[in-house]
């Protein structure tokens, strides 16, 4: 085993035991956190930190082709997933009832406009049948050439 080799593996072997580490916090943070969007952030920022040290370590320990292209792809699902549930779960957490401690935020910039782009489960939309006067799902009759307008069922 050569010098570089054994720095290398050195280097993977302290990048994948930090990540351990990272992953291992922010378990603790998702126990003994109190509310939703602290436990959000467990989950997403030591958590994803630490899974791309142990990707990284792992690239530079195995350092074969296919076992790092494997590995950059898991990295790139990570941070491309955990971002956007992230998301998903806070605006969540905010319109419901429990789980979000509103005493613990400094700021809520949520609290005083309707979030009227993505209607929640509270909001009644429109619940009618129809639209413009028309049933859901059916098309208008149209009378043309060589259509009498008459419907197939009809008994005329």
């Amino acid at each position: 085993m050569s010098t570089w080799e054994l720095v290398l593996d050195t280097i993977g072997a302290v990048a994948i035991v930090l990540g351990v580490l990272l992953t291992f916090v922010a378990s603790i943070g998702l126990l003994s956190l109190p509310d939703v969007l602290s436990r959000m952030h467990a989950a997403t920022k030591p958590q994803v930190v630490g899974l791309l040290l142990i990707v990284l370590g792992g690239a530079v320990y195995l350092r074969t082709s296919p076992d790092v292209w494997m590995l950059v792809l898991v990295g790139a699902f990570q941070l491309v997933t955990a971002p956007v549930t992230a998301h998903v779960v806070g605006r969540l957490a905010h319109r419901g009832e429990g789980g979000l401690r509103r005493d613990l935020l400094y700021v809520d910039e949520l609290a005083d406009r309707p979030d009227e782009a993505d209607p929640g489960p509270d909001d009644q939309e429109d619940s009618s049948p129809h639209r413009n006067g028309e049933a859901v799902g059916r098309s208008p009759r149209r009378g043309g050439a060589g259509s009498d307008g008459a419907s197939l069922d009809s008994d005329e």
